[in-house]
């Protein structure tokens, strides 16, 4: 039989839950809130019931959850996305155990030194989450820790939500597959509320801005070529660069089409971003830059090769075509014609994704030549189909009996 008893300490009233195990008396802490210290005893009293081996919080440090995690992570998703979520980590906890050290690269100082993002202030350094032990992580520290990180930084609420999804996906895996016991079985992150977000802004090139594109990478066939594809195709930038000389099938349809699939090379696997392979159609515009290119490199794996001949690391090929386009004033331009911001990869998927909406395409024909859900093509496109619409509220008669109003003249 377990019971609560009261102590007075010097911030007011702490709760202890006491019980018996054989002849001893035995207690633990449960809560300064005497509602939450009945319901930890409740469960308690359940778990005992049940005769579960322990139905007290476990202790386990950070650093073995997070190491565990992360090799959890790397049997699960891609290199690129297991990457990207121990960045985030890395944030929230700091380097606190070996994997979650940086091991792809070194960051330059010329990428330390980057310019103030609009509401940083650097005069405070963004917290971290810190706990004696992984249950003693609180919903108000991973809130405080979110908030330093949008306070600090300058974070958009898209991003701050993203680091509050990825330790609600921690704790939900610490809890149901590692076995990690927290107080009250509540995942602290998932209680973190939400920043309200913005609707997304999306750029895209119009026709005179890829035709100014284009001709200003005349002199380089091959970077002509793959921003043609980006362009034409919609492709991402890593399903470009992962692209070989036998996803390129020029016997289906028309002009051809670009198999977006799953490979294996010298024992490295890669597959799409949403695991799905698709066809996409070479269109008539992109055909004679693939055929010239084609015609020039017709050897090697790898349809567009790095200046080295190997696969092109995303990272470099985005820096390259920044460089060429800054040098150039290729890109979004401010009233005085200064460069605002250079064309991207990114810049150029929209243009695909965009184009076809304003056509009056479906958005369920974008998302599959895109690879993207319905509801992430809507929540980008949508707004440029307005013209679909107009049709939509008309009726074909006026309903019999119905007269139609005068028009009141002054």
């Amino acid at each position: 039989m377990a019971s609560l008893i009261r102590r007075d300490g010097k911030s007011g009233p702490v709760w202890y839950v006491q019980y018996w195990e054989g002849p001893k008396q035995k207690r633990f802490r449960a809560s300064d809130v005497y509602q939450d210290a009945k319901q930890i005893l409740r469960n308690f009293e359940d778990a005992k019931a049940a005769d579960v081996e322990s139905p007290l919080p476990t202790k386990t440090p950070i650093a073995a959850v997070l190491t565990d995690y992360v090799t959890h992570l790397r049997a699960t998703k891609t290199p690129k996305s297991c990457q990207t979520d121990i960045y985030y980590l890395r944030d929230a906890f700091g380097p606190v155990c070996e994997a979650l050290k940086i091991t792809s690269r070194k960051v330059s100082a010329k990428g330390k030194k980057r310019p103030p993002l609009p509401g940083e202030d650097r005069r405070k350094k963004p917290k971290l989450i810190e706990a004696s032990f992984f249950e003693r992580i609180t919903t108000s520290k991973v809130s405080g820790f979110i908030s330093s990180q949008k306070t600090t930084r300058g974070l958009a609420p898209k991003t701050a939500n993203r680091y509050r999804e990825i330790l609600t996906r921690l704790f939900n895996w610490a809890m149901e597959e590692r076995g990690i016991r927290m107080p009250l079985d509540k995942n602290p992150a998932a209680k973190v509320s939400r920043y309200p977000e913005n609707a997304p802004e999306i750029r895209f090139l119009t026709l005179d801005d890829v035709a100014q594109q284009l001709n200003s990478l005349a002199d380089d066939l091959k970077m002509q070529t793959m921003a043609a594809t980006l362009i034409y195709a919609g492709l991402r930038r890593e399903e470009l660069l992962w692209l070989t000389h036998e996803d390129i099938d020029l016997s289906i349809g028309k002009h051809g089409v670009i198999r977006v699939r799953a490979k294996t090379i010298d024992g490295e696997f890669w597959q799409p971003k949403t695991k799905t392979n698709r066809r996409v159609p070479i269109s008539s515009r992109l055909r004679p830059f693939l055929d010239k290119w084609r015609l020039k490199h017709h050897e090697g794996t790898w349809l567009f090769p790095s200046p080295e001949g190997k696969r092109w690391d995303p990272d470099n090929f985005s820096a390259d075509l920044r460089t060429r386009n800054e040098r150039n004033k290729i890109g979004f331009l401010t009233e005085d014609r200064a460069l605002e911001m250079p064309f991207t990869c990114l810049h150029f998927r929209h243009t695909f994704g965009s184009h076809l909406a304003m056509m009056g395409q479906s958005l369920f024909k974008i998302a599959k030549l895109m690879g993207n859900s319905e509801a992430i093509v809507a929540r980008h496109y949508a707004a440029l189909m307005p013209e679909s619409l107009g049709e939509s509220v008309e009726f074909d008669t006026i309903a019999d009996g119905v007269q139609e109003p005068a028009l009141q003249t002054a």
